[in-house]
């Protein structure tokens, strides 16, 4: 990475910490025990350019690439994860996919709303029985005329209730066939598209998650993305680009859980010493600051490889798997450094341990990303 790019990221990362710190940090715990979903403050971050980051200045985005997408994720992640993933859902996944899949029209149309972060994006693919099985979903869209009439739900949907405009995959073929799948962007207001249950969550608490429901709802075929069809493997690309989102989130929980634990270890005393030089204690933290550099270089070659629009299953899988797995264990021994004070509400540590599991099922299991990572080598 040359100079100009590294002090244009440093830049970037400085604002960004610096609206996390004024206008996330505040209200972190009040958000997370009441399960709100702010959504004002994503309006906020619309007005930052931070809704719309990779979609291009003349679709109203700021036009930037996959490494200051990171940069921002990671910031505002060590401050609230679940912000951070809100973010990283608008952006990668409905944004994305109308921006990369969308014709002239449908762009014009939508992008600049949500790039604005006026409007809140949604993307369904998950239902109650099929998670990573979604060949065999049961959400269908049959074609009536001019429109499709769509029916069935979809669940663990982030921004189901607050989200304006959602980008939905749909059965339009038998179920187990291949291409099999259409993508529709449904728009709040239209009749018989509702949300039903919010999930009460064990981490990530002021990101809303909810279910999707149609009932019937008939969507014009000027809304739908791409070929009939095609739905399946739009989603799958979709979801490349997701994985280094969750990847960078996972960066992001890992370097806050880690420099709270470090700070904690160096102002708290046992035995006449601060607990940072003993050697477990010191071991541990080497071990956190190495596997958080590694998340972050594995991260930096998916992101490369993304801006140069060359092929990145197997590095996004990678980067994915290992950041998720990383920031698992390093919020993990940050709980165990802080001993009984991380396992209160008035320490950081406990918040990061149960934001953190997510990002190990979230857009793919670990289980999900080795099966990709496998079947790549084995090419």
């Amino acid at each position: 990475m040359n100079e100009e790019m590294t002090h244009s990221l440093n830049m970037i990362a400085e604002t960004a910490k610096d609206f996390a710190e004024k206008n996330i940090r505040p209200h972190i715990m009040d958000w997370d025990e009441s399960q709100t979903f702010p959504v004002d403050l994503f309006h906020q971050l619309g007005d930052m350019g931070f809704m719309g980051i990779v979609v291009p200045e003349e679709y109203g985005g700021s036009g930037l690439g996959y490494h200051e997408y990171v940069t921002i994720l990671d910031e505002i992640s060590q401050v609230d994860p679940s912000i951070g993933l809100s973010v990283a859902a608008h952006n990668s996944l409905c944004t994305n996919h109308i921006y990369e899949f969308g014709n002239e029209e449908q762009r014009h149309k939508w992008l600049p709303q949500l790039a604005s972060g006026k409007v809140i994006g949604a993307w369904g693919l998950t239902e109650h029985n099929t998670g990573s099985d979604s060949g065999g979903m049961n959400t269908t869209a049959v074609k009536d005329g001019d429109d499709w009439i769509i029916n069935g739900a979809k669940n663990f949907i982030t921004h189901a209730i607050s989200g304006d405009i959602a980008v939905v995959m749909t059965r339009t073929g038998e179920k187990g066939a291949r291409n099999n799948s259409t993508a529709f962007v449904l728009e709040k207001g239209m009749a018989g598209f509702t949300s039903g249950k919010k999930e009460n969550k064990l981490g990530m608490r002021a990101s809303e998650t909810a279910e999707l429901i149609f009932d019937s709802v008939t969507v014009p075929d000027a809304n739908r993305l791409g070929e009939v069809g095609s739905g399946f493997k739009q989603a799958m690309k979709i979801l490349d680009g997701g994985r280094i989102s969750i990847a960078a989130l996972s960066l992001g929980i890992a370097k806050g859980a880690y420099k709270a634990a470090l700070k904690y270890s160096k102002e708290r005393h046992q035995f006449g010493k601060a607990i940072n030089e003993f050697q477990a204690i010191n071991f541990m933290l080497a071990d956190m600051a190495t596997e958080i550099d590694a998340a972050e270089l594995l991260i930096q070659r998916a992101s490369t490889l993304k801006n140069a629009k060359k092929p990145m299953t197997k590095e996004g899988a990678m980067a994915k798997l290992y950041a998720s797995e990383a920031c698992v264990r390093i919020a993990n021994n940050a709980v165990q450094i802080f001993g009984g004070y991380g396992y209160t509400k008035d320490f950081p540590a406990e918040k990061y341990y149960r934001d953190s599991k997510l990002c190990t099922i979230g857009e793919g299991t670990s289980e999900i990303q080795r099966l990709v990572i496998g079947r790549e080598i084995s090419k």
